[in-house]
């Protein structure tokens, strides 16, 4: 067992996020689906009170707590991708499916949660060790949301758009 879980609290709605998880990502899964044992705040017995699910191979938790708490971007998960077929593939899943763009690689899914779809390809032009270079990129990403891989390189190179 993993020596820490992350616990996502959602509005009755765990198990069809974690199944909309396992279904997007690979090496994503239902691990177990836990009813509640007698009435709650949030439900009554027999309700769906818990998930354990699997993102990317990490565990999670997701607790069925009720209305009283709601994601917001202090917490994000970010995924890194190795293509822009990756990146997009990603992106739409979340943004496509009731969720939101937002800047420079960030969106939410339907219940809220903050994603950041990240390129490799991102990453390393933000790293290079030309800073003039690192600078093109990194002001070519303030101005996207969906990271454009071929842009960025652009820019990285100096390009002209």
């Amino acid at each position: 067992m993993a020596r820490i879980t992350p616990c996502l609290w959602f509005d009755g709605d765990a198990e069809e996020a974690a199944t909309f998880y396992a279904a997007t990502f690979p090496d994503s899964r239902i691990d177990a689906v836990h009813r509640a044992p007698g009435d709650y705040p949030a439900g009554r017995q027999g309700d769906v009170l818990t998930v354990e699910f699997t993102v990317l191979g990490l565990s999670f938790l997701g607790l069925n707590g009720g209305p009283h708490f709601r994601f917001n971007e202090a917490v994000s998960f970010q995924v890194h991708t190795g293509d822009q077929a990756e990146t997009d593939r990603y992106w739409h899943a979340i943004v496509d499916n009731g969720g939101s763009e937002s800047q420079c690689s960030w969106c939410k899914d339907r219940w809220g949660l903050s994603w950041q779809i990240v390129p490799r390809a991102l990453t390393a032009a933000l790293a290079d060790p030309d800073r003039a270079a690192a600078a093109r990129a990194f002001t070519a990403m303030m101005t996207m949301t969906k990271i454009d891989i071929a842009a960025i390189e652009a820019a990285r190179h100096g390009d002209p758009a």
